[in-house]
């Protein structure tokens, strides 16, 4: 069987993005499984339905809703950088989207970003790549203990869930990274970065910028999180991005519980997001 005559591999790969996340050939894709499944090989005649065939399903998110954003040769960019930054592809493909779109609403407006649970800098890299980093005048203040969850400050509830433990795991098999050299290679390729390695909240004190635009709070564990949302508050501008990670994640009641305390108290709202994410914009 060969292939149409009006076949176009990118046109293929747009389409069916998983084929192009798979480093699968599209013409060997097609007519080795396309076919058979009925994928399309060129866009759909009908104007309503999205550009991008088939399910999203990763990352605990299940959807036929439009996710042509995976196809979008920008983000594709910016995320290919958070790949370098950590070497892995966590596939977590729509918490990123979300992320892109934060930092950019943010860019527009006036202050710095900061990112709290940095790791290796999947996210920050991609966002770093996206917005083009040297020409915004901001500066992105990266924190994290590189080197795995601070016990001190864990909950009563994380404690006995074994976080702690996880922790340990992860830092012992690399997906905590401990290697802060190799963190400060990767972001060298942009300026107005500031790394600073310790617990939150003993380093929240370095963060000396008085106006922030985007802050991402990724810490898997709730003490350090509010303390570093409490603790910012009152810097973000009006219209600030406030991106948590964990906020609905599945298997992380306790940072939600607490971030929703904390709203509580200050009668503000948090949207849980189907990502596992919780967003908040800053009135």
């Amino acid at each position: 069987m060969s292939l149409p005559i009006d076949f176009s591999a990118e046109q293929y790969l747009f389409l069916h993005p998983d084929v192009r996340l798979a480093g699968i050939n599209p013409e060997v894709h097609y007519l080795t499984w396309g076919i058979g499944e009925g994928r399309p090989y060129k866009p759909s005649p009908d104007p309503l339905v999205p550009k991008v065939r088939g399910q999203f399903n990763f990352d605990g998110l299940k959807t036929i809703h439009n996710h042509d954003f995976i196809s979008d040769p920008r983000y594709i960019a910016a995320y290919d950088r958070g790949v370098q930054a950590c070497g892995t592809d966590y596939q977590l493909y729509w918490r990123v989207h979300l992320g892109l779109w934060a930092a950019r609403t943010a860019a527009n407006r006036p202050g710095d970003f900061v990112e709290c649970g940095v790791n290796y800098g999947f996210l920050s890299s991609a966002i770093m790549a996206d917005l083009d980093w040297d020409y915004t005048g901001k500066t992105f203040y990266l924190l994290d203990t590189y080197s795995g969850i601070d016990d001190r400050f864990l909950s009563a509830e994380e404690k006995a869930g074994g976080v702690s433990d996880k922790s340990q795991k992860w830092v012992d098999d690399g997906t905590y990274t401990s290697n802060i050299d190799a963190v400060r290679a990767n972001f060298s390729e942009w300026s107005n970065v500031k790394i600073i390695q310790g617990s939150i909240p003993d380093t929240l004190t370095q963060i000396d910028s008085t106006q922030i635009a985007y802050l991402h709070i990724d810490m898997n564990c709730m003490l350090p999180e509010v303390a570093a949302l409490e603790f910012l508050w009152d810097r973000l501008v009006p219209g600030a991005m406030v991106l948590l990670d964990d906020y609905a994640y599945f298997g992380y009641q306790p940072q939600k519980d607490g971030m929703d305390e904390w709203a509580a108290k200050r009668n503000i709202a948090i949207a849980s997001l189907p990502t596992g994410q919780g967003l908040l914009i800053k009135p």
